[in-house]
């Protein structure tokens, strides 16, 4: 088997290597989803973009670099940055969520407003889901909106709304048809955050940062040229956009990043003398998550190649969300067990809108954030219980039977 890259490829991965040489020194040091970018990010986003290293594939008139699909350039991108430790982009429910559903399904005119600005990181949005009493079960969604003219006015709540207390946008799913089907009654909007009538209240997590949000909409008004598809097509929208958050929240990318974090941080921490790269017990839990990333890694590129020739990946993208967030999980404990006493050390009011100079700080903070992405998106039981029914056939998980009782 050769596994040596073509002509073709070795000429991107030296002009990649050439990029870093040159501009690593731009690129910001902490990039996530739970902050707005600053105008460093934003410089850096638009350098990526322009040459190619973001928005790849995203066509020029929408103002990617419009590449055509190609796996393997993907993939030496993504390696190339994340040896090198330096910022791949801007991650965010817009880039990695939205972008590609506009795309998919949504019009000319959506598509030209939207994409550009939301690519180089001057549109931040949120996601309009989840509601009290409808989490796991998506369908459920009470929040209405009901058409008025040219516009619809919505009145409800989301909860869990990440981003939203800095977002510019949201992507919100709504009860337009109150007289169909749960399933068929669902619409999906884009709104203005700056909407009279929106109210964003922060909820504070166990990492003692707000990065959640409820939102409240007291008779909003939303333009209906701001519907994605249809009137009803809502569920077919929302979950077009979950295919995309399952592969973000499990990017193997992003988790290979954190794996040459994890390691030069064991090459220069030494107990008793002695590197724990060097100890069999620590290098052993580093090689065995290191193997379990280049597992997801190769899965995920087999999943973009199915998509490149239009085959859908179905219940393979749950795989993506079910496996990569509890991987990401056991990668930010690894690293706060390294730092030992000092990963326990913990300021929730060092920057609260997520970011932080002080690497164990952050560490904590990402074990403690990547505890809930078990849960969010679709929470690991869910996910397990989709695979096995759909995917293995398995039978479906029993549901308790009411028992009536008598009074003999």
């Amino acid at each position: 088997m050769d596994l040596s890259y073509s002509e073709k490829y070795r000429t991107l991965q030296n002009e990649v290597r050439a990029f870093i040489g040159l501009h690593k020194d731009a690129s910001p040091k902490a990039v996530g989803v739970r902050r707005k970018p600053d105008a460093k990010m934003l410089e850096w986003q638009r350098l990526l973009v322009e040459k190619g290293y973001a928005a790849r594939t995203i066509p020029r008139q929408f103002g990617g670099f419009g590449a055509e699909p190609d796996v393997m350039e993907a993939a030496i991108i993504a390696e190339e940055f994340s040896k090198a430790g330096i910022a791949a982009g801007i991650m965010s429910q817009g880039i990695s969520m939205l972008v590609p559903t506009l795309i998919e399904v949504g019009t000319e005119a959506q598509r030209e407003s939207f994409i550009g600005p939301t690519i180089r990181g001057e549109i931040i949005w949120c996601q309009g889901y989840s509601e009290p009493g409808a989490g796991s079960d998506l369908a459920n969604v009470q929040t209405k909106g009901v058409l008025e003219g040219e516009h619809f006015v919505v009145n409800g709540q989301k909860i869990w709304t990440s981003s939203a207390h800095y977002a510019d946008w949201m992507f919100l799913l709504c009860r337009t048809e109150p007289d169909k089907p749960k399933h068929q009654g669902l619409s999906y909007l884009l709104l203005s955050m700056k909407t009279p009538g929106i109210d964003v209240r922060p909820l504070r997590t166990m990492t003692g940062k707000a990065t959640f949000n409820e939102v409240f909409f007291t008779d909003v008004r939303v333009p209906a040229h701001q519907i994605v598809m249809g009137r009803g097509d809502g569920w077919a929208v929302a979950n077009t956009t979950l295919k995309y958050e399952r592969m973000m929240l499990g990017d193997a990318n992003k988790f290979m990043h954190r794996v040459h974090r994890i390691r030069e941080l064991m090459e220069t921490t030494r107990i008793d003398g002695v590197r724990l790269i060097d100890m069999p017990e620590w290098r052993d839990r580093l090689v065995r998550l290191q193997g379990e990333v280049m597992a997801s890694k190769y899965h995920q590129m087999r999943l973009l190649t199915e998509a490149a020739k239009g085959i859908d990946a179905g219940l393979k993208r749950l795989v993506v969300k079910l496996y990569g967030t509890e991987m990401g999980y056991r990668l930010s404990g690894l690293a706060v067990d390294v730092y030992g006493a000092a990963g326990l050390a913990f300021d929730p009011h060092d920057d609260m809108d997520g970011g932080t100079d002080d690497d164990a700080t952050a560490w904590h903070t990402d074990h403690m954030y990547d505890l809930g992405l078990i849960i969010g998106g679709g929470s690991s039981q869910i996910q397990k219980n989709i695979i096995s029914e759909r995917g293995l056939g398995m039978p479906r998980e029993p549901k308790a039977a009411l028992q009536a009782t008598t009074k003999s």
